[in-house]
Formats: structure tokens, sequence, C-alpha cells
């Protein structure tokens, strides 16, 4: 089941909206056959194992990290090609939540006379997958919130200046995230004073971009940003509130941008009912990268899952030079966030301290 994991791990960005998933195939001790899910519309990772498996898989252990579904979808279900196969039992990490799923995969495969056994290494299974789970059981995106600040909190000088605060190494670390996430998120003043692409750039060209949100309450951002001129298979979202210019929304859609357009709260779109259009819209994960004010407004309203900082070796002081996290804040310390299973990592020459929420 370790292996089994490792493999879906490999499915990290590509298969969205569907979930990372990975199987292998055992016959006598032996490894015959494995498989993951690759991209969307491709077999399922049972499939892939069994095909490589072959006249192996007759009588042999299926080890899968999810269970396998049994209705039609973009592919036919994975019960009947495990029947097919002819194996006698499966072994599954974690049940499907799915409601076209949710244990009807399990029960036809013991109808059928297969053997199924599950819980093994669930929590593991989980966590890989933690972003499709709740989206899942709440419809909303897993929203994760990532800042580059200096020792001393501070994600510029007082001056304004930020880039580059930390290292090569963290930078190429957080375009593996934009690669994992189907959205990224920043506001309007990050936008005007960086003009960002928000695109994933790896070694070799790989790595999918993220769909690209800008909050943007007013329509403030100019037409000739970078944002409405890539040359990017993902689409850019620019949120707005119903004060915003019409002329301005049409002219925004008329360069290939969709407006997303929300009542005004307190003068600015609203973050939950945003997150519930993202999430009718698939989008599953989302990477919030700032700046100060909309990360804060995020923790403030509670809404996010978890955290990657970044801290350069660098100390920046100065009363004026912005920290990581605008907003309101916390009156009393017993308000606090308090971080779930924090880690901290060296990813030279900066420290990369994430965890939950």
């Amino acid at each position: 089941m370790k292996l089994a994991l490792r493999l879906a791990a490999k499915g990290a960005g590509w298969v969205s909206p569907n979930p990372m998933v990975g199987a292998v195939v055992v016959q006598d001790g032996h490894i015959v056959g494995q498989g993951y899910h690759r991209r969307v519309g491709a077999p399922h990772a049972e499939v892939e194992a069994l095909r490589q498996a072959g006249d192996a898989s007759r009588g042999a252990d299926l080890y899968v990290t999810l269970e396998p579904c049994n209705h039609q979808g973009r592919t036919p279900p994975c019960t009947q090609a495990i029947l097919a196969a002819g194996v006698s039992r499966v072994i599954i990490a974690t049940p499907d939540p799915n409601p076209k799923v949710a244990g009807g995969g399990c029960a036809y495969l013991r109808s059928q006379g297969v053997a199924v056994e599950t819980g093994v290494l669930s929590t593991e299974a989980r966590r890989l997958n933690e972003a499709w789970f709740h989206w899942v059981a709440t419809g909303l995106p897993w929203v994760i919130a990532k800042a580059a600040c200096s020792l001393d909190g501070k994600i510029a000088t007082a001056t304004g200046e930020s880039q580059w605060l930390t290292g090569e190494a963290s930078r190429a670390y957080g375009h593996r995230l934009r690669h994992r996430v189907d959205a990224i998120l920043v506001g309007i003043n990050t936008a005007l004073s960086d003009d960002p692409q928000l695109t994933t750039r790896l070694r070799r060209g790989r790595g999918q971009d993220p769909i690209r949100v800008v909050l943007d309450s007013r329509l403030r951002l100019p037409l000739t940003t970078k944002l409405f001129r890539l040359n990017s298979p993902a689409p850019t979202w620019v949120a707005c509130t119903a004060t915003a210019p019409k002329e301005k929304i049409r002219a925004i859609k008329d360069l290939g941008a969709e407006v997303l357009v929300f009542p005004s709260e307190s003068g600015r779109v609203p973050l939950k009912p945003l997150l519930e259009l993202l999430g009718k819209q698939q989008v599953q994960s989302l990477l919030v990268e700032g700046g100060a004010e909309v990360l804060g407004g995020f923790f403030d309203q509670r809404l996010v899952n978890q955290f990657y900082f970044f801290f350069a070796p660098k100390i920046l002081g100065g009363r004026k030079a912005p920290g990581v996290l605008g907003g309101e804040g916390v009156a009393r310390l017993v308000e606090a966030h308090q971080a779930k299973a924090p880690a901290i990592r060296r990813i030279v020459p900066d420290l990369l301290i994430s965890g939950y929420l």
C-alpha cells in the first residue's frame, strides 16, 4: 500500500477534479503490476495495474488507495475491470466519500465473491487527497495560505521593495505548489505592484497553470496587465463587487477573462461566497499568495486550512514595513489560530514552516 500511495502521488496536479489513486497487483508475494491515475480521462489506477499484470491478475491481490468506482464516468467502472481480471482479494486504503461510490464499489465486489478489506494506511491515503476529501464533504476549496517574509515577519521593506526576499529554491517550491492546486489568488494591490503572471514555471516546462483569481472590488486592474495577455490554457478570473464599472466588466470579458460579480461586503469581495462559487466550479484547492490584507482576511474569517510560510535569513525592521498578515487579527491570545502538526524544513538559505489550521 505504501507503494500504491507513492504511485498515486505522481498524479498530483494532473488529475483534478478526480482524486489521486495508485494500485498494485500482488501474486504469490510478488508485485506483478502497478499503475496510477495519470490525468483526467486516462485509465484509472486499477485498470493500469491490471493491464500490466495481465494473466497474473487471476487469483491475485489488488492493493488500491481508494475504493474502486462502480459507476460509468469518463471511464468504465473499475469494479468490472477487477472482476474481468479474476482478482480474488482487494485491499483498500480508504472508502470513497463520493455519493456516486460511497461503499457501492466494496459492496458490489463482495456480492461477486471478491474478498474486500479496508483501512490499510487510511490516514496516509486521506492526507494525500485532503483537498479532494474536503471539497467532497463541504463543497469548498481547500485553502492554502502561502507567504514569503523576513525573520521578523516582514514581506517588504518600508519602501515597498519585496523581490526577492527568499532564495531560488523556495521560489521553485512555490511553483510546485502552484502545479498541485486548481487555482491561485492574489489581491489587487499585489496585482498592481508586481504585475504577476501567476503561472507555474518549473524546469523543462512541466507543470499545470492554476486558474488565476484576482480580488479587485472596483476593477482597478489595468487592461494591459500580463494576466490578460498570457499564453496559458488556464483562465483568469477577476472577482469584483456590484459597484464596479459596467464598461470595465465588458472590457475585461472582451480580453477573454471571466468577471465574477458579488454583493459588496464593507466595500470588498465577500470571501465565503467566493469560495462557494469556486467550489461549484470544481476548484478543489486554492493557493492564496497575498498580499497581507488578503491573507489577513482569510485568517480573520478562519477560512485557511493549511499554510506555508517561507522565512528568509534577513531582518528588515521598520514600523512601516508590512507584515505577513493584515486584517483585524485577534483581540485575545485565547482566540489565536492554533497551528496543527507544524513542520520546519530547511530550503537553503531559507526556512519553511508549514502546518494545518
